[in-house]
């Protein structure tokens, strides 16, 4: 009897221990649809696995203004506010100081993401966050028209260039007068980076800014290319594009009134909705490449990061074991659509079953390239504002490829000063 009551006194005191060091952890919860119950999903695993709570906090879907949110949050070292949160791609250095560095914890983990993906987050060797879903830039193309005039997906820029031309003035032939070869996000903006990274490092112009800090946009290649593009204009583009985002140009092709689109792998499961005109139409490809290049795709997406101030390391680690896990992403593509970060993913059979797309998107993934935020730090809006303002003086004919490039370089050396920050 005395043994008996000894033991159930010792485990009164381990649960009254548990309840005393259990903890409170705060998640932003995504706005997207399905969002709600992914975020079930998450609280039951965790609250289960460790006892411990998870609250969810909700930040402003669009991603400037969560941005500042957020800094106001890191000025003010709040550790209450959010534990863990979502960092667009080209937020990691601008946010370096403010999030925790997850080296230690899952540095080993390398092997479970896209490898773009992966250095994208990770800054001067160090993890900064972990890879939530993926974003790349696409090819769209007709493929019932490309049969009709017995034309091959386009390999490289010229190709578009010479496919696109062709076609539509055939289209054009037919009364068809709105049709054009090639749409994509002109607008000047962040948007318009992405697209003009990909021209310039398919065609081995570089990244702007290389992974050292290194200044490296001014170069024949990307001169070269900036042309080429800034040619379609007006002629295979609509002039119209130059005000475009990625839902103007969405529109336009699924209207069935472009061949080709540059969009985010989003568009491709719209376009093949029951209202879509262009059901069963629609081919989707890696982007070409320039003169001696390989295909480049920006890398776009989230991340999971943790605020520096947060006072509950070991449940946070806990918390993005469980997100980053395989049965954890599968939920996040059935709820939510979200692309899983890991490679493996897109050969499983059940995520196959769910997504059948993804086998096109895996090789994509695999080679994406990101935008050069992280090497820059801080100054990565003022970088990207100076791209693609310079780019945008390319497409409206102000000015040509070389005097870009040469403007831009002086631009971004007067942005880094001694060094990026």
């Amino acid at each position: 009897m005395k043994k008996l009551t000894l033991s159930i006194l010792a485990a009164a005191v381990a649960s009254l221990s548990h309840y005393a060091s259990a903890v409170t952890i705060r998640m932003e919860c995504p706005t997207s649809p399905g969002g709600k119950d992914y975020c079930s999903y998450v609280k039951a695993r965790f609250e289960k696995t460790t006892g411990d709570t998870l609250e969810f906090v909700e930040l402003p879907a669009a991603s400037d203004e969560k941005l500042a949110l957020l800094q106001q949050l890191f000025a003010a070292k709040d550790e209450k506010a959010v534990d863990v949160f979502q960092s667009d791609t080209i937020w990691i250095g601008l946010l370096d100081k403010h999030t925790l560095d997850l080296t230690d914890e899952f540095g080993k983990t390398r092997d479970r993401y896209f490898k773009g993906a992966w250095n994208n987050d990770t800054l001067n060797g160090r993890l900064k966050a972990l890879p939530f879903y993926l974003d790349v830039g696409m090819l769209y193309y007709r493929k019932d028209l490309l049969e009709k005039y017995q034309e091959q997906p386009p390999k490289t820029w010229e190709e578009l260039t010479r496919i696109a031309t062709k076609i539509q003035d055939e289209e054009r032939k037919s009364g068809r007068n709105n049709f054009w070869g090639m749409v994509f996000q002109g607008k000047s903006y962040e948007g318009l980076t992405c697209n003009a990274l990909e021209w310039i490092n398919s065609s081995g112009g570089g990244t702007f800014v290389d992974e050292k800090g290194n200044i490296t946009i001014n170069n024949p290649q990307a001169a070269k290319i900036l042309d080429l593009a800034a040619s379609w204009i007006g002629k295979i583009t609509p002039k119209g594009a130059l005000g475009y985002k990625e839902e103007e140009s969405r529109a336009v092709f699924q209207n069935g009134d472009a061949l080709f689109m540059r969009n985010w792998p989003y568009a491709y499961q719209l376009s093949q909705g029951d209202d879509s005109p262009l059901r069963d139409k629609v081919g989707i490809m890696p982007l070409p490449s320039g003169e001696g290049g390989e295909s480049s795709a920006t890398l776009g997406g989230w991340q999971w990061s943790v605020n520096a101030n947060t006072q509950n390391k070991a449940a946070v680690y806990a918390l993005l074991k469980i997100v980053a896990d395989d049965d954890a992403q599968k939920v996040a593509l059935k709820t939510m659509g979200f692309t899983p970060s890991n490679p493996a993913l897109y050969k499983d059979k059940e995520v196959l079953a769910t997504a059948p797309q993804l086998a096109l998107f895996a090789p994509v993934f695999d080679a994406a390239i990101a935008r050069p935020a992280t090497p820059t730090r801080a100054q990565y809006p003022k970088v990207s504002n100076a791209i693609f303002n310079q780019v945008f003086q390319v497409l409206n004919g102000n000015a040509n490829g070389q005097n870009a490039v040469v403007a831009l370089e002086k631009r971004l050396q007067r942005i880094k000063g001694q060094q990026w920050r």
